[in-house]
């Protein structure tokens, strides 16, 4: 059975910096793209970032590249991802997806075959 729990959310003024945590349990990392997604209150959900284990292969949609750096422990079956300089616009649900294949295009619009879903962790950026 495919688990996918994060952590790491929290209360964070504007220029501050977190890390989201995602243990994952059930399928072998070399196998599946893991992403961050999120969805703020009354908007889609969109996708953040992914990383493919096996290839090291990242992607990002533009509103946090050069801000968020996603990353893998496959010791620990943990993908993370960093956060700095975090706006009140990135305040959202953020939820850790494994897929066989996705997809995160510029506009934050994704693409995720065979997904699986984490519960969410709240992120929450004051201005």
């Amino acid at each position: 059975e495919v688990q996918l729990v994060e952590s790491g959310g929290g209360l964070v003024q504007a220029g501050g910096s977190l890390r989201l945590s995602c243990a994952a349990s059930g399928f072998s990392f070399d196998d599946y793209v893991i992403g961050w997604f999120r969805q703020a209150p009354g908007k889609e959900r969109e996708g953040v970032s992914c990383i493919s284990s096996s290839e090291g292969n990242t992607k990002y949609a533009d509103s946090v590249k050069g801000r968020f750096t996603i990353s893998s422990d496959n010791a620990k079956n943990t993908v993370y991802l960093q956060m700095n300089s975090l706006k009140p616009e990135d305040t959202a649900v953020y939820y850790c997806a494994v897929g066989r294949s996705i997809d995160i295009y510029y506009s934050g619009s994704y693409y995720i075959l065979d997904g699986y879903w984490g519960q969410g962790t709240q992120v929450t950026v004051s201005s």
